[in-house]
């Protein structure tokens, strides 16, 4: 697949940091449909042909239920494309969070839901690793929704290990910007699906993402400084490894970092 020489060199580049795979793993990737998590299905399957340590892939969509339905065609497609089983499994989660719950903040119980509903899923398949498509603006953006909105210090984690299930859930794409995944999903032709969420767009991780974006704009490099004290902090399992002083130095050289 064209474009994905450097989605491959993060995406690795994580892998080998955190260790996220071991011999044998079966991995199950959460396809939401939207753009990061397709990247992530594509960086992984083209790995599965030359990464010296071997994995098989599994790709699971967790329907959410919407009025109306959603048409994951494309993505079924896209994935016999690239020679990864699929499974949709229903759920009712749009309605207990909007309609039962009538949560005024709902992204982080319908988080949590998704999340819980793919760890089944992925052991019900057989697989004993979940991956995630979050990535390196997300890992920011939550360290400061963390700070802003609950006072604390803290983020997702890179791997983390689910005793209740027996998973271990990795987020591979932990060093790839995500204006790098915009570029590929549009320039692959990615087969991204809308959300249809009524609170997409109107979140406080939206309203995190534009304060990052003006703070950016003034003080550039802003964001690899956190995630850089992130690291260096071992914040919520980071830690201080080679991964992201390879990135800095290659959006200096190139000039490609926006702001």
């Amino acid at each position: 697949m064209q474009h994905i020489k450097r989605i491959l060199s993060y995406t690795r580049r994580a892998l080998d940091d955190y260790r996220m795979l071991e011999a044998g793993d079966r991995v199950a990737v959460g396809v939401s449909a939207g753009k990061d998590s397709l990247t992530l299905l594509c960086a992984l399957a083209e790995l599965r042909r030359f990464y010296p340590v071997p994995f098989t892939l599994q790709a699971v969509t967790i329907d959410m239920g919407f009025p109306g339905g959603m048409d994951f065609d494309p993505i079924r497609r896209l994935c016999a494309e690239l020679d990864v089983p699929y499974t949709v499994l229903p759920t009712d989660i749009y309605r207990v969070v909007f309609d039962i719950r009538h949560e005024p903040s709902p992204c982080s119980l319908c988080a949590k839901m998704r999340r819980g509903a793919l760890y089944n899923a992925a052991k019900s398949l057989g697989c004993n690793v979940a991956a995630l498509g979050h990535h390196f603006d997300d890992a920011v953006e939550t360290f400061l929704l963390n700070l802003f909105f609950e006072g604390r210090i803290g983020s997702f984690s890179p791997v983390s290990y689910l005793t209740r299930t027996g998973i271990r859930m990795i987020r591979p794409m932990i060093y790839l910007p995500e204006k790098d995944i915009r570029y590929f999903a549009g320039k692959a032709e990615l087969p991204v699906i809308p959300s249809p969420c009524p609170a997409d767009g109107n979140t406080q991780r939206e309203e995190m993402k534009q304060l990052l974006a003006r703070m950016e704009r003034e003080h550039r490099g802003l964001r690899y400084r956190i995630f850089g004290a992130m690291q260096r902090g071992e914040v919520s399992g980071f830690r201080p490894v080679s991964g992201m002083q390879g990135i800095r130095a290659y959006e200096n050289e190139t000039g490609e970092e926006d702001s």
